[in-house]
This record gives C-alpha cells, sequence and structure tokens, in this order.
C-alpha cells in the first residue's frame, strides 16, 4: 500500500497537484460508498478522504452534516466503516484518509483504534477537533504505526502557531481555507494565497488547501496560488445524495473528473 507520504512525492515528483475529494461513509448506504470509494479512484483521485459519521461534527457544514445524520440514522458505525475500507482498500491505488473527531478515538483508545484502523488499511487520519496542545498523544503512536496523522491550520492562526502545526503534522498540512465550517462557497478567501506564501518560508512539506472548494475554476484557482492539493468535500458529498444512489454515483464521477481535469 502507498503512504500518504509516498503518493505526495511522487506527484510532487511530476509537478503535479493532488485531488482529494471527500465522502461521508454510509450516505446514501454503505453499498454506495464502496462503489463511490471505486468511482473516485477512476476519476482521478489521488488520495481519499473517507468522513466517519458523528452525532456532533463541530467542523462540518449543513451538507457533511446532513450526510452524517443520514448515516446515523441508518445504524452505520465505525466498524462497519471499517470493514467496508477492509475490502475495497484492495482495489483502489489511492490511499485512504479516515476524517473522524476525536471521541471515537478517545472512547476506544488510542492504541486500540490505531490498530483497527491500520488493519483495515487507512493510511492518514485527520482529527478536525484534535487540539495542537494534545496532538502528540496520537501523532506519536501513530507514527509507530506507520499512519500518518494530518493537522489542520486555520486562516485566523498567528504565524507562530502555524509553525507548531506545520512541524508537527505528518503526511501533508490540511491549509483551512475559510473560517468556520466545512461547504460550498462562491469564492475561495484570497488570504489562502498569502497564507501559502507564508507557510512556504517554514516547510517544504505538501500543503492541501480544503473548505469552501466547489468548482473546478476555484481548484485551479487554489492550485495555482501553490497548493500541492486540493481537497473537496461538500460538494462531492452533495452530487452523491443526488436522486437515486446510480444517479448520484454518476454525478459525482462527472463532477471529479472535471476537478480533476482542472488541476492536472
Amino acid at each position: 500500500m502507498t503512504s500518504v507520504s509516498e503518493c505526495f512525492q511522487s506527484l510532487l515528483d511530476h509537478g503535479k497537484c493532488a485531488f482529494i475529494p471527500f465522502i461521508t461513509a454510509g450516505d446514501p448506504n454503505l453499498e454506495t460508498t464502496a462503489k463511490a470509494l471505486r468511482v473516485l479512484d477512476s476519476s482521478g483521485a489521488d488520495l481519499i478522504e473517507l468522513g466517519v459519521p458523528y452525532s456532533d461534527p463541530l467542523a462540518d457544514g449543513p451538507v457533511i452534516q446532513a450526510a452524517a445524520t443520514r448515516a446515523l440514522d441508518r445504524g452505520v458505525k465505525l466498524e462497519d466503516v471499517l470493514t467496508l475500507v477492509q475490502e475495497v482498500q484492495p482495489h483502489i491505488k489511492a490511499p485512504i484518509i479516515l476524517f473522524t473527531y476525536y471521541n471515537p478515538i478517545f472512547y476506544r483508545g488510542v492504541e486500540s483504534f490505531l490498530q483497527q484502523i491500520k488493519k483495515a488499511g487507512v493510511q492518514g487520519l485527520v482529527v478536525p477537533d484534535l487540539p495542537l496542545e494534545e496532538a502528540q498523544t496520537l501523532l506519536k503512536p501513530a507514527a509507530e504505526m506507520g499512519i500518518e496523522v494530518t493537522l489542520l491550520v486555520a486562516p485566523t492562526s498567528p504565524i507562530e502557531r502555524i509553525k507548531a502545526i506545520v512541524a508537527q503534522s505528518q503526511g501533508f498540512i490540511y491549509l483551512v481555507s475559510v473560517t468556520g465550517v466545512t461547504g460550498m462557497r462562491t469564492q475561495v478567501a484570497t488570504r489562502v494565497k498569502d497564507l501559502l506564501k507564508t507557510m512556504r518560508t517554514t516547510t517544504d512539506k505538501p500543503i492541501g488547501v480544503g473548505f469552501g472548494i466547489s468548482e473546478p475554476q476555484q481548484a485551479l484557482q487554489v492550485k495555482n496560488w501553490g497548493a500541492d492539493a486540493v481537497i473537496v468535500g461538500s460538494a462531492c458529498v452533495k452530487r452523491l445524495a443526488q436522486g437515486t444512489p446510480e444517479e448520484g454515483l454518476t454525478a459525482l464521477e462527472e463532477f471529479c473528473q472535471s476537478l480533476n481535469n482542472a488541476i492536472k
């Protein structure tokens, strides 16, 4: 299995920007999620973020919150998500990055949780409510297991805090393009351009930009500003939820192909 770092290094060696779509596991159902992972992989996804449904997703906007609620209402649990990953992962090229809040990790115990996701084939981890001050409780054991934990940089973070986050983040750095929750925006904040320049002076780690990107033109703009990856969530989740599961998969495929074509 290719690690997150190895995937980025290969792309950087070829001068390419990574495309990272996000979907919520279990919406509209687990069978469709399994198909969606294959669709994303064949549509140009370099890495895939898979969201674990959670009852109090503080960082997520209304589209992803609604998807998580629908999945939870169907009884989807972390164990179901990991079983799905274990079944699908051998058949796709893109490394899977699990997007989960800290409570499910704390509930199971860090070591036990990491062992579970490692066995399933998860390569990376994003935990949006993990504070920098407590990150080592997860970063160190994850690194020992070969799972890369990516930390988020908020657009309002002071430079000293950005430097501290950058130093600890694994795999890549997740630059949040907007203040607030995930969701589709008509414009990407121009502050991202300045932040990318600032961060380049402090690190050579890959930088991915997410939250608010919903159109191919925005993806290209972020790439041209210097991002190493474009992360698209709510717009993917919205399309997958359209109509029947098959209609949703078709809409997702067409949309992701357009995004990938824009940045490659």
